[in-house]
């Protein structure tokens, strides 16, 4: 049988710890086909983001429209979006979908990812067309504490780690993975809960880069070195 494919709107993170890199590993782990749609590119590392350039409108455009149209993703999760245009487009474009939204606003660095016209646009053309929005605790309060249904409050796990960078993307699109294997809602996201608290116990002890470093992204043990050789 075909897997589902499972599109992934969303950022790069030079890091490779979250955006699309997490959303495509996840995908993979979870069963389901992986496509993406690049709205923004960031050089970023474990310990902030360092600059962001958003794709422009056009190019946003024309990805989007080759996925739908060729591989009809069952499902459609977004993260990094970068301006208010491609908000709107996202919303036009997939509220015909299962449709998981994480408003990317907020960086676990701290740093602010998303202006306020960018925050407005959420509010009004994205939001309303979600199936599960999954802000974080800062973007919740930033999307105005949004009442209703499909809304999942993301919040730091019971896991004792400093590896949690990517952690709203790893959720996010397990959740929408989930989803699209035909899981409701809240089976989908507590199986998503469930996958990334495995995944931070994982990658617990790592000493990757200087800051917060990466959830883990890997699904088995590392090849030996005779296995390389």
């Amino acid at each position: 049988m075909n897997p589902p494919v499972v599109l992934t709107i969303a950022g790069t993170d030079s890091g490779g710890a979250a955006g699309i890199a997490a959303d495509l590993t996840t995908f993979a782990a979870l069963g389901v086909h992986g496509a993406c749609v690049v709205a923004a590119v960031t050089a970023q590392d474990t310990t902030g983001v360092r600059a962001i350039h958003a794709v422009p409108y056009g190019i946003v455009e024309a990805q989007l429209d080759a996925v739908l149209e060729d591989l009809d993703p069952v499902a459609v999760k977004t993260g990094m979006l970068g301006t208010p245009d491609v908000v709107r487009l996202v919303a036009d474009r997939c509220a015909d979908r299962l449709l998981v939204v994480d408003p990317v606003l907020v960086a676990t660095s701290g740093a602010v990812l998303a202006p306020a016209a960018v925050v407005d646009a959420y509010r009004t053309h994205l939001l309303p067309v979600a199936t599960v929005a999954t802000p974080n605790e800062e973007e919740f309060v930033a999307l105005g504490r949004p009442d209703r249904p499909g809304v999942i409050v993301t919040r730091g796990g019971d896991i004792a780690t400093t590896n949690d960078h990517g952690t709203g993307c790893t959720h996010s699109s397990a959740l929408a993975a989930y989803l699209a294997h035909g899981a409701d809602i809240p089976t989908a996201a507590d199986r998503a809960a469930a996958y990334v608290a495995r995944q931070l116990c994982l990658g617990r002890d790592w000493t990757l880069g200087r800051g917060r470093g990466p959830v883990a992204h890997i699904h088995h043990s590392a090849p030996t070195q005779g296995e390389i050789a």
